[in-house]
């Protein structure tokens, strides 16, 4: 039986202002994911804080750099969908510090910022990518990006050779 589920995932500013949402959006789907939502926004204060706020810890300093930094340029926000979705995502991605991403991870083969260079600079680390971090987060950013009807539920051929337990009829 298949089991999928889904995550928020959002191309940050940099990834937008440095052309890689192309670059990025592919490794996502070379991997077995599928885009169900997808769109470009220019994010208000208001969203950005909401989105920011699911982590009730995070110190205000912290928070008006981030809502600073998404509301400076587009971003892509997406809904993707597969089996283990979230820690795939958070696998393709690499660390939230990009210093400490592994080569071939999203952030450890495109960005070299460091928390350290960040608060040097009194800003949010530029990391590329927001991926939720678990099922919960998850649902409740979906809702501050998407509405229910934005978000298409869908078969593609591809679910069939991930998915599907019988695939004689296609090997014969």
């Amino acid at each position: 039986m298949k089991k999928t589920e889904r995550t928020l995932v959002l191309l940050k500013p940099d990834a937008v202002q440095r052309n890689l949402a192309g670059e990025i959006i592919s490794r996502f789907e070379k991997a077995g994911l599928k885009i169900v939502a997808m769109k470009l926004v220019l994010p208000t204060a208001d969203q950005a804080r909401t989105h920011y706020q699911i982590n009730p810890n995070l110190p205000e300093k912290i928070l008006t750099h981030l809502v600073a930094f998404l509301t400076a340029s587009p971003v892509v926000a997406m809904v993707l969908e597969g089996n283990k979705a979230i820690p795939v995502v958070r696998k393709l991605v690499g660390s939230t510090e990009p210093l400490q991403s592994a080569p071939g991870t999203i952030r450890g083969d495109y960005t070299l910022d460091s928390y350290d260079l960040a608060d040097a600079d009194g800003r949010a680390v530029r990391n590329l990518v927001h991926a939720s971090s678990s099922l919960e987060d998850a649902e409740k950013e979906t809702t501050v990006w998407f509405t229910k009807d934005e978000i298409v539920d869908y078969k593609s051929i591809r679910e069939q050779i991930i998915y599907d337990v019988n695939l004689d009829h296609i090997l014969e």
